[in-house]
């Protein structure tokens, strides 16, 4: 049974997006170097900031994008709590952040998947693309995030 889920702008603590990340995948794609200055950062700058939470205050969802309001939306994070997974929720994120930035006729999104979550992109109509540049040299060591 689906539960209702509010989804919403708001500006999460760090904490609360530590805590939110031991019920996704999604702490992952994070190095453990400075890890909760880090995330301090994230969560305090990101252009946009979606929430998901149910009925008791839970958040069971999170949406984080930059973008320049004009032409692209850059998804930093897209996470669903594991208990959620399936209800839409994603997809409801996925669209309202698309809508805020601009709308489909005039913002393009990317994003970097995780081999996992390729499935759920190209079901909302996301390609892999060939023309993304890298510049990447921190340091990277992997951890979970507990």
């Amino acid at each position: 049974m689906r539960e209702k889920v509010e989804i919403k702008e708001e500006r999460i603590t760090a904490e609360e997006y530590i805590d939110f990340l031991k019920r996704t995948d999604l702490g992952s794609q994070y190095p453990k170097e400075r890890f909760a200055e880090r995330i301090a950062r994230l969560v305090d700058r990101v252009s946009i900031s979606l929430v998901a939470r149910n009925r008791a205050g839970l958040i069971v969802g999170v949406l984080f994008g930059l973008t320049d309001y004009a032409y692209w939306l850059y998804v930093t994070d897209l996470g669903v709590d594991r208990d959620y997974e399936g209800q839409g929720i994603g997809t409801q994120l996925m669209k309202t952040a698309h809508t805020i930035a601009g709308g489909e006729k005039d913002i393009a999104v990317y994003l970097i998947a995780n081999e996992k979550a390729v499935p759920f992109y190209e079901k909302l109509g996301m390609k892999r693309a060939d023309d993304v540049m890298e510049y990447n040299h921190i340091e990277w060591t992997g951890f979970k995030v507990q």
